[in-house]
């Protein structure tokens, strides 16, 4: 059975995330990945690159609306964490909420935001007659969402967990309770009800990357559960996704903490240099793109001593200059075809500095050890990986079925 692998690969992932001297400094670029791959199913364009520097008052390279989009996801994400953190049961209240700041900014904030539909939506198609799946009407929405909200506050052990989260994020999305952004709060809501229930303590495991590698495939079983025939399969495919998302979060941890250990080595060599040099490199962890102004105000430092300790962790290999002088960055993101890497810097400031390999690491772990700098050591794979690298257990793996395609809601 699948489940106890699950829950065990979970496990493992609090496990690996305590060698951290510092959490939040993995969570800050961790949780902005999760906004920009959410954000990607909706459509938008922004990267990791473009977030990072938007919020660091740089100029991101696509449409501010994306950008915004993004920004609004990780504020609701924040929001939703500080108020269950707080005492604040996960309720409807607290889901209106969400998505109150979800949409206050950019292309969705004419979609009342915070508010209950009281109008038909419909998913793929032009009007309900030819589309892929219509809601219930708006008169039946609060019927349903009161009965969501009773079986997230059951107090049932005899159904575990995880079940319960792929229950409620499948009839949150048959519901449809908003006109705009209904993916990305279902989404969300896994995470919330993982958290509340302390199955973990921080939001690491999220299941947006899974979701939209098999955008056909999520799609169609979340579909075979408005049919009443369908529910097992949907249930298999859910739990597939956070046994896999469980691995690369695993390995992600891992080898960033291999990493970091990497580069404090280096750092300690600097000599007198060190202690700047050093500061400069903490704010490179839980930032990893800046400009030299923004890193000598936010480490305290005068402009001279950080533009010197940059320049020394540039020597190392550490930092590198993120336009101009790398050429080669372009054109190894667009091989991959991705978004999800910064791939835009020659349209922001031309001394913007990053930590490339951390965000090549954050985003491609499981090829990381082969594409970083020759002067970076070898990552072994856990012992423990090769037992949850195996195929479906039904003997098939996961591919798309090219059923239908939606333009809203997911």
């Amino acid at each position: 059975m699948l489940l106890p692998h699950v829950e065990n690969q979970i496990d493992r992932l609090w496990g690996s995330l305590t060698r951290f001297p510092d959490l939040n400094l993995y969570l800050y670029s961790y949780v902005r990945k999760e906004a920009v791959l959410s954000s990607h199913i909706e459509g938008t364009q922004s990267s990791l690159s473009d977030l990072l520097l938007y919020e660091n008052a740089e100029t991101p390279g696509v449409p501010l609306d994306d950008v915004r989009e993004v920004s609004n996801y990780v504020a609701a994400l924040n929001h939703g964490l500080k108020r269950l953190h707080g005492g604040f049961p996960l309720s409807l209240r607290l889901i209106r909420e969400i998505h109150e700041v979800l949409l206050a900014k950019g292309r969705g904030s004419h979609a009342q935001p915070g508010e209950f539909r009281k109008s038909q939506n419909w998913i793929g198609g032009t009007r309900p007659g030819n589309a892929a799946y219509v809601p219930p009407p708006p008169e039946y929405v609060m019927d349903c969402l009161g009965e969501l909200e009773d079986f997230l506050h059951q107090e049932d052990d005899s159904l575990p967990l995880l079940i319960r989260a792929g229950l409620a994020h499948a009839q949150f999305e048959t519901i449809h309770p908003f006109l705009d952004g209904n993916g990305r709060v279902g989404r969300l809501l896994i995470t919330f009800m993982l958290t509340e229930k302390r199955m973990l303590q921080e939001p690491v495991l999220y299941l947006s990357l899974f979701f939209r590698k098999h955008r056909h495939l999520y799609y169609d079983r979340l579909n075979g559960t408005r049919k009443d025939d369908g529910w097992k399969e949907w249930l298999d495919f859910f739990l597939q996704g956070m046994r896999d998302t469980a691995n690369q979060a695993v390995q992600t941890a891992v080898e960033i903490d291999r990493l970091f250990r990497s580069d404090r080595e280096k750092i300690e060599q600097l000599g007198c240099g060190a202690p700047s040099a050093l500061l400069i490199y903490r704010l490179a962890q839980a930032n990893p793109i800046f400009s030299i102004k923004h890193a000598a105000r936010e480490a305290k430092l005068s402009f001279p001593t950080a533009s010197a300790a940059i320049q020394r962790l540039s020597d190392a290999e550490i930092l590198q200059e993120s336009s101009g002088k790398r050429r080669d960055l372009n054109q190894a993101y667009s091989q991959r075809q991705s978004n999800e890497l910064p791939h835009r810097f020659g349209m922001a400031d031309p001394r913007i500095f990053s930590c490339y390999d951390y965000l090549i690491v954050l985003c491609f772990p499981s090829d990381a050890a082969s594409r970083l700098s020759p002067s970076y050591p070898a990552i072994p794979s856990p012992e423990f990986w090769s037992d949850y690298m195996r195929p479906d257990p039904r003997g098939k793996p996961l591919s798309p079925t090219p059923t239908y395609s939606t333009k809203a809601g997911h």
